[in-house]
């Protein structure tokens, strides 16, 4: 994979993987909570996104980001999210992801 989606990625599967970058291990709920996703959509994404690997079950449903997720996002899968800065003076440069949120 060089950084670029397959073909059954939606923008809903973007969001989710911009969430879940942040480091953090998250429910459906919560990245729902804080998407414009409906909990349900999250839930059946999550799901294509584990079986695609881009995203790992940690818990009982708890989720976190895989390397091959980070990826999609970042373009690069050792980034430490919190070395991410994405503010629009740094566009173009690390952060910026290839993904285009539709």
């Amino acid at each position: 994979m060089a950084g670029d989606p397959p073909d059954w990625f939606t923008g809903a599967d973007a969001h989710i993987l911009f969430i879940l970058n942040s480091g953090l291990t998250l429910t459906p709920s919560i990245i729902a909570e804080n998407s414009d996703v409906t909990r349900q959509t999250v839930s059946k994404r999550l799901n294509t996104l584990q079986a695609g690997g881009y995203v790992e079950k940690v818990d009982r449903g708890k989720y976190k980001i895989t390397p091959d997720g980070r990826f999609v996002v970042t373009g690069d899968p050792e980034v430490d999210p919190e070395d991410l800065d994405y503010n629009d003076e740094n566009e173009g440069q690390s952060g910026q992801s290839p993904v285009q949120i539709e």
